[in-house]
């Protein structure tokens, strides 16, 4: 498997479907850095020589983009950013509800997680009463 930014692209797809395994990698932006480097995107990743696998991480590298470990951290940081000042964003992400204005009575359960149980509650049976000794 050809390792790009130390993340493993699988071998057997185009090269560029394999880049968009980075995150922050799209379609486009793959389309366009193979173009930069004049390597063909219908070449599968398995056949890529070591020298053009280079090629394709050091324009990475030097391109300027916020790809992998860094994009990830950025995110990160601006979510937290918008929870320590408080703002109506930032409290939804502590509560782990839709930040964007999506209803939430009936769906988001991808935010949410599964239903908790709502069971109704039933009533354990009486026990049936002693009756009078017989006489």
């Amino acid at each position: 498997m050809p390792r790009v930014l130390g993340v493993d692209i699988p071998k057997e797809k185009r090269i560029e479907i394999s880049l968009t395994y980075l995150y922050g990698m799209g379609r486009a932006l793959s389309n366009k850095i193979l173009k930069d480097i004049n390597i063909d995107p219908a070449k599968r990743a398995k056949d890529l020589s070591e020298e053009e696998v280079a090629r394709i991480t050091n324009t990475l590298q030097k391109g300027g983009l916020k790809l992998e470990g860094d994009l990830r951290r950025d995110i990160s940081q601006n979510i937290k950013r918008l929870m320590d000042i408080g703002s109506w964003r930032g409290s939804r992400h502590k509560k782990g509800l839709p930040a964007r204005g999506q209803r939430t009575r009936t769906n988001a359960r991808t935010r949410k997680g599964p239903r908790r149980g709502n069971m109704a509650i039933v009533k354990k049976a009486e026990p049936a009463k002693a009756s009078k000794p017989a006489k």
